[in-house]
């Protein structure tokens, strides 16, 4: 099959699942055309199945803001119609799935169809799409692609709930590269970090307010006078700075790290003892996934489709958004030696449920599908 992805091709969650998921399709040797304004930043490997192709977005002095959409569907009619494409997978709804019917209604001019799957990831339902002013095109977009997926039970309800949507949602949810993420031996470096044998808590996001930061450092100052334990913050983002003036204040800068942003964030997660999450919402949890394929036990909100992730009392414990007082106690019994190895083990098994090799196949019978409807219709049409 030739399928093209658009996608981010940034450290967000829908660029890297867009990612990983190209790249497993290439590996059963299906032809992957990524279609994004730069690398994406984990097409980190060569292969004979993957191709790259940059959306160039010029700018002229009529235009206050670049036509991004506009070039990004050009560069889509480009690429179907050069390299016979089977089908097209946008990731997240603005602006590739509107791009994407612009350049579905261009090819059809030169008798070309391309069905087209919209998969929802997030912030493009939950907080972009109800802004008033891209509602509209939302509804309109989804309801235009001729497959959506969603990947959590919560985001498919979550949609149904503020659009008025006529067609199927189909839920796939995330996945995980086992071989990659696994617990690796990296005891050099738990023992630079936690120096006296200190229990070491991680989390890892784009620092928005979304993700509610100050309430790591509030679980985790409630932990530390318990459990010596260290905590490091991986990623960046507008949060960072109150979040590094809170450090100052609370007096507990010689116990947190700050790594900012890490491409094998792999090997933090293998030496982990305790992952938070403390999100106000979460369309799934990718780097709670991550985490638990490290064998490292997850304390999350129930925010969103977190979940249906993280098995309360097996993987983790799930809490309400804000309690950072319950967080803490369950951060307590987690760290605490004679149940640690219970639930690192927990976590491992759920994350196995989610190994690519898993969800994969979920992906490929949906393209047949759509594919096989898609000729149904065109050939009805005829």
């Amino acid at each position: 099959m030739r399928i093209g992805i658009v996608c981010y091709p940034t450290y967000g969650g829908s660029g890297v699942v867009a990612t990983e998921l190209g790249k497993a399709l290439a590996k059963e040797g299906h032809h992957v055309h990524f279609i994004t304004y730069s690398q994406p930043t984990r097409l980190d490997f060569f292969s004979e199945f993957l191709y790259y192709h940059e959306v160039n977005v010029k700018t002229y002095p009529l235009f206050d803001y670049p036509p991004y959409e506009l070039a990004l569907a050009s560069k889509m009619v480009d690429v179907v119609e050069h390299e016979k494409l089977d089908i097209l997978h946008v990731h997240y709804a603005i602006p590739h799935a509107s791009a994407a019917f612009m350049a579905k209604q261009i090819l059809q001019t030169k008798g070309i169809t391309i069905p087209v799957i919209t998969t929802l990831h997030g912030t493009d339902i939950t907080l972009v799409g109800k802004d008033a002013t891209y509602a509209p095109v939302v509804t309109f977009s989804i309801n235009a692609s001729d497959g959506v997926t969603a990947v959590s039970e919560d985001l498919k309800q979550d949609t149904l709930d503020h659009f008025d949507i006529n067609r199927e949602i189909r839920v796939i949810p995330n996945f995980v590269d086992i071989d990659r993420f696994k617990k690796q031996k990296k005891d050099h470096f738990k023992t630079a970090i936690c120096p006296n044998g200190e229990k070491l808590i991680v989390h890892t996001s784009n620092f928005r307010k979304v993700k509610r930061v100050q309430d790591v450092l509030d679980v985790f100052n409630r932990v530390r006078k318990i459990v010596p334990s260290k905590l490091l913050l991986v990623g960046d983002g507008p949060e960072r700075y109150q979040m590094e003036e809170l450090c100052r204040n609370c007096g507990t800068c010689d116990d947190v790290r700050f790594l900012g942003k890490l491409e094998a964030v792999e090997e933090v997660l293998s030496v982990a003892d305790l992952f938070l999450m403390t999100s106000e919402k979460e369309s799934f949890g990718l780097a709670a996934l991550e985490a638990m394929a490290c064998e490292v036990p997850v304390i999350s909100t129930n925010a969103g489709g977190l979940p249906e992730l993280n098995v309360d009392g097996v993987s983790g414990f799930v809490c309400d958004v804000g309690d950072t007082k319950t967080m803490a106690e369950k951060a307590i019994h987690i760290l605490d030696n004679a149940n640690l190895q219970k639930y690192k083990e927990g976590a491992l098994n759920r994350a196995k449920e989610f190994e690519v090799s898993n969800i994969l196949p979920m992906y490929e019978k949906y393209y047949t599908e759509t594919l096989e409807a898609s000729k149904l219709v065109s050939t009805i049409g005829k």
